[in-house]
C-alpha cells in the first residue's frame, strides 16, 4: 500500500515520563486506532501501539521498540497515518480529498482552492487559497476533486 492510500489520524505531542511513552492527539473518531497491535506510521517509520489510555482530551500512548524518552521525544510532532479501515464510511470526508480540492459553493460560483484543513474547537474550518475560511460541515459533497458548499448569505463578504 502507498502512503497516498494511508488517512491521517493523528499526531503525536510530547513525551511523557522516562519510559518512552508520548502524548497523542487523535483526529478521528475510531479510537481502535490507538489500540494495542494497532501500527501508525510516523515521518517514514512504523510504529506500533504496545498500550494506550485516553486522559483528558488526548491519549497517553507506549509504542512497541520505543524505551526511553529521548527515543519519544525525536517523534514529536509526527503525524500518524494508518490503513483505511475496512469498515470506513464513504460518505465521510477526509482531510486529504479535502485539500486541492475546488470549492464551489451552491450557486455554481467558484469559490477557490482548499489548501489546509485547520483544527478548530466548534468544527473543522477549510483555508482556501483566498484566505477565505469555511467550516467544513457546510460541505455538501466532494467527489472528483470538487467540494461544493452551501454557505450562508456574506460568508465571502469581506
Amino acid at each position: 500500500m502507498s502512503t497516498d492510500d494511508l488517512r491521517e489520524v493523528g499526531r503525536i505531542g510530547r513525551a511523557h515520563g522516562v519510559n518512552g511513552q508520548v502524548y497523542v492527539s487523535l483526529l478521528t473518531d475510531r479510537v481502535e486506532r490507538l489500540a494495542p497491535g494497532a501500527r501508525l506510521l510516523a515521518g517514514d517509520q512504523w510504529l506500533t501501539v504496545a498500550e494506550s489510555r485516553q486522559q483528558q482530551q488526548r491519549w497517553l500512548v507506549r509504542f512497541e521498540g520505543l524505551v526511553d524518552r529521548t527515543a519519544a521525544e525525536r517523534l514529536t510532532n509526527s503525524t500518524l497515518m494508518a490503513e483505511p479501515l475496512t469498515d470506513d464510511d464513504d460518505d465521510a470526508l477526509w482531510v486529504h480529498d479535502l485539500i486541492g480540492s475546488k470549492v464551489v459553493d451552491q450557486h455554481g460560483v467558484d469559490r477557490g482552492t482548499c489548501v489546509a484543513v485547520i483544527d478548530n474547537p466548534a468544527h473543522d474550518m477549510m483555508e482556501l487559497d483566498s484566505g477565505a475560511l469555511v467550516p467544513v460541515t457546510f460541505v455538501v459533497d466532494c467527489r472528483d476533486g470538487i467540494a461544493t458548499v452551501d454557505t450562508p448569505e456574506g460568508l465571502f463578504d469581506l
